[in-house]
């Protein structure tokens, strides 16, 4: 048995039924054998299972009252899982599905993609099981307020700076800081994804979907070609979906289906994203609702046949597992020649292994939708120098982050003998940089 397979085994036994968690672990540390073969310092000094162990995890209950004065009781979380290169950075999770499992899967990426930006922040995730739907704004205050009163003792502008993520938008980061100032009575940015009266930056609502399209863009113009024209899917229809659809349709690409929890529209005429914007941004209607304000647009109940249509360009951005092995090859048998993840993990190894024997290029979550948390860290430095950097010079510094993304995961997987396996260049790149920093930090 190999180092990786003995990692591997132990964490499977030592965190039982968390199969994302394990998910995301074998799809790491399996790509990862070529450098720990190289290193076998990193056996001695139990690298992978400190890498693979988060350096804290933090769990509470939340209680709030509703509109109707019933207690409502849910789980938080906090999962702190590496400070090597830098505080601890990434978002918190607001959904029905957030358990113990899926923030660690979460957390454990996120330490690869923070390390791919190459800027110095380290890995983490939290969240709840509380569902934003459906809720009003003082009951999505009154969360919000419990959950900071208990966040709020360990993150720090220098040791923890959580952003949203799914469920957690402007609105919910807003009553979070607003709760944290309030506790600890000074403004600092221990949050990311502020409103932009009060330390937020440009560019980040748009950053994740931008991103995405900057790195596909430059993997395409690597092969001599462009978003001009192609045919283009976007799951889902929040922040990272309907701004990767706006750079996509920007730079020529035709985006003919998107969707919601419910189901998709297919418009073959190109998605019409102010209609989409005013639906999903404004009115926070159901996407069924596109239909009745488009000409020709059609509706289907149900998500996964979204991935049956035909399309040069596939951008997943809704959630994880959302492409399983029976999409990839639809998607593979129709021709796609380029899949890049805006969500994170959105395809199941089995669909990561169709995509790689195919002809697709496929550009993994940890790189391609870097671009959100890139620009969070953007909005650290801004709020660390009292700055406030025009919307041209976010955009200009993300698209630059984004494209030595892609040729660093580029070159990392001919280093290693993988010529256009990126998800073994991914993981390589960010993994390096977080090991050397392990290693010159002892055995801590």
């Amino acid at each position: 048995m190999t180092y990786v397979e003995r990692v591997l085994e132990e964490l499977k036994q030592n965190n039982p039924n968390e199969k994302e968690f394990h998910q995301a672990a074998t799809e790491i540390l399996l790509t990862l054998e070529p450098v720990i073969n190289a290193h076998p310092e990193y056996e001695k000094a139990a690298l992978l299972e400190r890498f693979t162990e988060p350096e804290r995890v933090i769990m509470f209950r939340v209680p709030w009252v509703d509109d109707k004065g019933n207690v409502q009781v849910n789980k938080g979380y906090r999962v702190q899982f590496n400070s090597a290169i830098g505080p601890y950075k990434g978002g918190l999770r607001f959904h029905p599905s957030v358990n113990l499992s899926v923030i660690k899967f979460l957390g454990l990426e996120q330490i690869l993609k923070n390390s791919l930006t190459g800027l110095p922040i380290g890995g983490g995730k939290g969240g709840s099981n509380f569902d934003p739907k459906g809720k009003s704004d003082r009951e999505i205050m009154a969360f919000c307020q419990s959950f900071m009163t208990e966040l709020f003792r360990h993150i720090g502008a220098d040791t923890d700076v959580p952003a949203g993520d799914i469920g957690v938008g402007a609105r919910e980061v807003g009553y979070l800081f607003g709760q944290y100032k309030r506790i600890r009575d000074e403004h600092v940015g221990v949050l990311t994804g502020r409103g932009l009266s009060y330390g937020g930056s440009l560019i980040r609502k748009e950053a994740t979907g931008y991103g995405l399209v900057y790195m596909t863009a430059e993997a395409m113009k690597e092969r001599g070609e462009s978003f001009e024209g192609k045919t283009t899917i976007v799951s889902g229809s929040g922040n990272v979906a309907i701004y990767a659809c706006e750079k996509a349709q920007e730079l020529g690409a035709k985006v003919v289906a998107m969707y919601d929890s419910n189901g998709y529209i297919y418009d073959p005429n190109g998605i019409q994203l102010d209609v989409v914007k005013q639906i999903k941004e404004v009115e926070r209607a159901r996407i069924k609702e596109y239909t009745n304000r488009v000409q020709g647009a059609k509706y289907v109940e149900g998500c996964k046949n979204i991935w049956s249509i035909p399309c040069d360009v596939a951008l997943p951005c809704a959630t994880q597992n959302e492409i399983d092995e029976e999409s990839a090859k639809l998607l593979v048998k129709n021709g796609v020649k380029y899949v890049a993840e805006g969500a994170n993990m959105p395809s199941t190894l089995e669909a990561i292994e169709v995509f790689q024997k195919s002809e697709a290029v496929f550009l993994p979550a940890k790189a391609a939708n870097a671009g959100g948390v890139a620009t969070s860290a953007l909005e650290m430095a801004q709020s660390s120098g009292r700055l406030f950097w025009s919307a041209e010079e976010v955009d200009a510094k993300l698209k630059n982050i984004m494209i030595n993304i892609y040729h660093n995961i580029d070159d990392a997987a001919k280093k290693y003998g993988f010529d256009g396996n990126y998800v073994m260049g991914a993981n390589i790149a960010g993994f390096e940089k977080v090991a050397d920093a392990m290693m010159a930090h002892g055995i801590v």
